[in-house]
């Protein structure tokens, strides 16, 4: 049976839009995986270039409001920013939170050679992270860590 995961972050414009691909890309049918913000905006155009970069689409995804799954049970929830993690609205139907932060990109969609560069820092981060989730399934945990 498929883990329901929901990856969470302030905006929902690119650590947990990378760190839905990532899972989704890897994951195949063993995970459902949802991403949401606090403050959703829009997916991020440099998130989307450093993510094709890699092989990994995400041009077709939405930033969506954390409010539109509340009542939804979820095995998993992952808060990727401390903005996130303090605020997040509560999930009783949640088995297991996480929190796993990224750096946060610089907030614009310029793109300079810079920008792209600390883009695909957090892009690496967030891949190497969540690949090995779609590959070894979650830790073993027994609180948020």
């Amino acid at each position: 049976m498929a883990q329901k995961v929901l990856i969470l972050c302030t905006k929902n414009s690119c650590r947990s839009q990378m760190a839905e691909g990532v899972l989704r890309h890897y994951g195949g049918d063993r995970f459902i995986v949802e991403s949401a913000g606090l403050e959703p905006t829009h997916v991020n155009q440099n998130a989307i270039r450093v993510m094709k970069e890699i092989g990994i689409d995400i041009s077709k995804q939405k930033s969506k409001d954390v409010r539109s799954f509340l009542g939804e049970y979820f095995g998993y929830l992952i808060t990727v920013c401390s903005d996130a993690d303090k605020k997040c609205p509560i999930f009783p139907g949640v088995s297991t939170r996480l929190y796993w932060p990224f750096q946060d990109p610089p907030q614009t969609e310029d793109e300079t050679p810079e920008i792209l560069d600390e883009f695909r820092k957090v892009r690496d981060a967030i891949h190497a992270k969540f690949k090995e989730v779609a590959e070894n399934g979650f830790p073993s945990v027994t609180a948020k860590q």
